[in-house]
This record gives C-alpha cells, sequence and structure tokens, in this order.
C-alpha cells in the first residue's frame, strides 16, 4: 500500500505578539499568505476570534479580500464565519463579493460556535443584525440559496399587486458561488453537513477529542446533493516545524502557553515572545500536563519527523488534506513585520 502525501492548506489567526500592533500582525499574515501561494497550498482560511489580545483575525471576509489582492491561485475563505454573530444575508453578501473578486477561489466556512465570549456577544447583538443560534440548518439553507446564480425568494402577504413572491440575490449577476462548508467541534456540526450533503471539517487543531466519532458520522450518514456527490472532509492540526528539533520545541513554548491560559481561565496576554515563554515557563511552569499533552497532539519538530507525522494522520484518518495552523512563535530579534517561524513551518512542510 503506497502512502500518499497529503495536500496541504493554511488555517490563520493573525497571531499578535509582544510589541507588534495590529497593522503589523496583518501585514505578516498577508506576507504568509503570499508566500503559501508561492508554495503551492490549496487554501489560505481566516479564523474569526473577538476582544482577545493575542489574535487579530476578527473579520474573515476583510482578510480574505486583501490576500486575494495579493495571491493568483490559493483558495481563499473563512474557518470560520461564526453564524449566530452575523446577519445570513450579511454573510451571503460578503462571501458572494469576495467571489466577484476572485472567481472560483473562495471558500465559505461557516460554524455555529459565538467564537467569544458572553460579553462580546451581546456587544454583537447590540451593533448590528444577528441570526438565532437555533435556526442555523435553516439560515444554512438560506446561505447556500442567495449565494447561487439563482438566487432565493420570499413568500409576502397582504401585497395590494396579489404578487406574493419576492426574489433576493447576494450578488445581481452572479456567476459562481463560494464553496461552504461546514466546521465544528461536535457531533452536531458532523450530523449537519451529512444531511445536507456539505463537505465537512472537525476543529482538529482546537480540540481533537470526538475527531473519529465524528468522521464516522459524517461519512456514514452523508446524503449526496447537488453540492457534493459524496463526502469530502479535510483535518486542521497545529504545527511548529524548523530546521532543528530543539528550535521546534523552543518556537512551540508561546502558543502552547497561550492555550493553557485559555482552558485554565487565566487572563489572556498578548502571545510571548519565545525568550518571554522560556524564562515565564522556568519559574511558573504553567499547566505543564496540558503542555506535554499539547506536545503530543501538535506537529512539532524538524521537517522529516512533521512530514513522516502528518502523512501518517492524513492516511490515518482516510484524508487528502491537511490544513495546517502554523502556531511557531517568533524569538525577540525578529522584527514585528515578519513570521519568520510561520513562514519557515510552511516552507519546510512544503519541501
Amino acid at each position: 500500500m503506497v502512502t500518499m502525501t497529503p495536500a496541504l492548506s493554511v488555517l490563520d489567526l493573525v497571531p499578535v505578539r509582544t510589541g507588534q500592533t495590529s497593522t503589523q500582525a496583518v501585514a505578516a499574515s498577508l506576507a504568509l499568505a503570499t508566500r503559501a501561494d508561492q508554495l503551492g497550498y490549496r487554501r489560505y482560511w481566516f479564523a474569526e476570534h473577538h476582544n482577545m489580545p493575542a489574535v487579530a483575525s476578527t473579520t474573515p471576509p476583510v482578510l480574505a479580500a486583501a490576500a486575494a489582492a495579493r495571491t493568483s491561485h490559493i483558495r481563499l475563505g473563512s474557518g470560520g464565519v461564526m453564524l449566530p454573530n452575523h446577519s445570513p444575508l450579511v454573510v451571503a453578501e460578503q462571501f458572494a463579493a469576495l467571489e466577484a473578486v476572485a472567481p472560483g477561489r473562495i471558500d465559505l466556512g461557516i460554524g455555529r460556535a459565538p467564537g467569544s465570549d458572553p460579553v462580546i456577544t451581546q456587544l454583537l447583538r447590540m451593533t448590528g443584525t444577528t441570526s438565532d443560534v437555533d435556526r442555523f440548518p435553516d439560515h444554512i439553507r438560506d446561505i447556500l440559496a442567495l449565494v447561487s446564480p439563482e438566487g432565493a425568494t420570499v413568500r409576502l402577504t397582504g401585497r395590494p399587486d396579489g404578487e406574493d413572491r419576492y426574489a433576493i440575490h447576494a450578488t445581481p449577476a452572479a456567476t459562481g458561488s463560494p464553496e461552504l462548508w461546514l466546521l465544528g467541534s461536535s457531533d452536531y456540526s458532523a450530523q449537519l453537513a451529512a444531511a445536507f450533503g456539505l463537505p465537512y471539517v472537525f476543529a482538529n487543531h482546537f480540540s481533537g477529542e470526538g475527531l473519529e466519532r465524528a468522521l464516522e458520522l459524517y461519512r456514514q450518514g452523508f446524503q449526496p446533493s447537488e453540492h457534493l456527490s459524496a463526502p469530502r472532509t479535510f483535518l486542521t492540526a497545529n504545527a511548529v516545524v524548523a530546521p532543528t528539533a530543539e528550535e521546534a520545541e523552543e518556537r512551540m513554548l508561546p502558543q502552547a502557553r497561550m492555550m493553557a491560559r485559555l482552558r485554565g481561565g487565566r487572563p489572556l496576554t498578548a502571545l510571548e515572545t519565545v525568550e518571554e515563554a522560556t524564562t515565564a515557563e522556568a519559574s511558573d511552569h504553567l499547566a505543564a500536563p496540558l503542555l506535554d499533552a499539547l506536545r503530543r497532539r501538535w506537529f512539532v519538530g524538524d521537517p522529516d519527523t512533521a512530514r513522516t507525522r502528518l502523512t501518517d494522520f492524513a492516511a490515518r484518518h482516510d484524508v487528502d488534506e491537511v490544513m495546517i495552523s502554523p502556531v511557531a512563535g517568533a524569538y525577540e530579534v525578529e522584527g514585528p513585520d515578519d513570521a519568520t517561524g510561520r513562514t519557515a513551518t510552511l516552507e519546510l512542510l512544503a519541501a
């Protein structure tokens, strides 16, 4: 049996480290998207998170538009838009516009989680139209219709002309549609994607618990649709790859410590530099068992080790694509506009 090397893609949270501005962090991520395009990566998705000191990816469609202007081949999109935070029509309009900007290169990944804390959720509801999480399946249907060239219709009552059908299009004259993916880390999203006949991604980079069950539910329950004839999925994974295993271990520590803070309910900060993380870890041993667990689940090491583990991971779960979240930290000597460690991860995996 021949084990095939999986295609590679990128998930970007636009990390912000100590001493770095949002402008510099976004510039570094856009440069990384350009490099991923040059290296032949399949797709580049931006996540949606709010009010986090170390994460600048608050608006995936804005970042995807900026990346579209700097790339030629790679698919761009969201990993994902958190639909409860937004009006379905607004989401449809944004991604229909992106499809017009970069035809055939747009993915609309949609999630059901809020991607924020209760305060931010309330502020989002106060400052714009959001959607009812309990109507998530209905809103997925609405978006699929709205972004299609045919558009959608709604029924109206009491019109004097007697016409009860009203046409709605996310963009006036679409020639194509963004590809819609359902994202999640639970059985619910896997079963919904299967019922709708849509592609599905399990958020393995965030929570590896339940991966096998989610994939089984999706594949066994899949119903062919006009969008997809057979199950289609890939996996996400955190990765830190460097010329040596020792450097990879060092570059892993800032992101691993941030994850430990998040899960331990500690106050969040900007991402530490490698030197800050190493010094702090020597004194406070922040959730050492969790750090060890992350080392086992993430793909950290020299190029040969990381590539072998990723290939085995893809083969074990029968997927032909792995979406890398390059979480390498930065040394203090590295400038605020560059992403040396994250760029090296992509380059060394693609070599």
